[in-house]
């Protein structure tokens, strides 16, 4: 198993938390066969035994989301161990997955993030900035949790407004600055340089201790200023991500650019952000068209 992770880090180059959730979710199968089936190793399990397995998750009413993830992370096994020829065949090969709910990308309104930088509390300090920067960062690109926090200073190209971006699979991609985000970072990296004149920490965001940054921070920021001005259940940064295309889409961004943006490796992913869209049409018609 540990071969398999190590797979995921440097083959697949999965990001840290991916590759726990794999992690949890191979731990999860193996407590099942030991307590179920009285079996110590994944090898050993077949057809029958992962879907009585299946079965189990759908009973204790876990999201088809995490069933479909924790089914991918077998999969992911087992095709693992027979390129490898460490197993003669893929039981999960025939299981089927429960059916997926369609759920829309939650996103904010657009004068939300506005209200946010208003009503919210950045004093110039480097804490302060770094809080500012992250929300600016997160709305005004796009990017995902996982490559904000793996953000170099070297990634910056201030003159040219733009930003390289490590994404999924390894990929880099570049993504535009506006006037008023490039001043946010200016004036972040002069307090950081300020903070700690001494660190040679390569990453753009560090702790108050001058270490890279982790991801409950970051949950604590966008949850705390998003707070202030939405009442929705749940203020992530990918909810920051959807809004960002959501209302690019909603301007008469062009999908392609869209998918460009975000990173997406097939435009099937960056239309599900068109029914947003159309709903929004929707309700400006029914409000606005006198035979609605």
């Amino acid at each position: 198993m540990e071969l398999f992770f190590k797979y995921l880090q440097y083959e697949k180059r999965f990001s840290p938390h991916t590759i726990t959730s794999y992690q949890v979710d191979l731990q999860q199968f193996q407590e099942y066969l030991k307590e179920t089936y009285h079996l110590e190793d994944i090898k050993e399990a077949n057809h029958a035994i992962i879907r009585s397995w299946v079965v189990s998750l759908v009973q204790k009413e876990l999201d088809s989301r995490t069933i479909h993830r924790k089914i991918a992370s077998l999969r992911s096994y087992f095709r693992f161990m027979v390129q490898r020829g460490l197993a003669q065949n893929n039981p999960t090969l025939r299981i089927k997955a429960p059916k997926l709910a369609k759920k829309l990308p939650a996103f904010i309104p657009e004068d939300t993030f506005t209200q946010v930088l208003d009503q919210g509390d950045f004093p110039n300090t480097f804490k302060g900035q770094r809080e500012r920067l992250i929300l600016e960062l997160l709305y005004g690109t796009g990017m995902r949790l996982a490559e904000l926090l793996g953000l170099k200073i070297s990634d910056l190209s201030l003159s040219a407004s733009t930003l390289k971006v490590l994404g999924k699979g390894n990929k880099e991609r570049i993504l535009p600055l506006n006037t008023s985000l490039t001043a946010v970072i200016e004036n972040y990296l002069s307090l950081r340089q300020t903070a700690f004149p001494d660190n040679n920490s390569s990453f753009l965001f560090v702790t108050d201790k001058g270490e890279p940054l982790y991801p409950k921070y970051v949950y604590r920021v966008v949850t705390k200023y998003m707070g202030m001005v939405s009442t929705a259940a749940k203020n992530s940064p990918h909810v920051l991500r959807h809004s960002f295309a959501t209302h690019l889409l909603n301007r008469g961004a062009d999908l392609v650019a869209i998918k460009d943006l975000l990173g997406h490796a097939s435009l099937a992913a960056t239309q599900v952000y068109t029914h947003n869209s159309i709903e929004q049409l929707k309700a400006v018609f029914e409000k606005a068209h006198p035979k609605a």
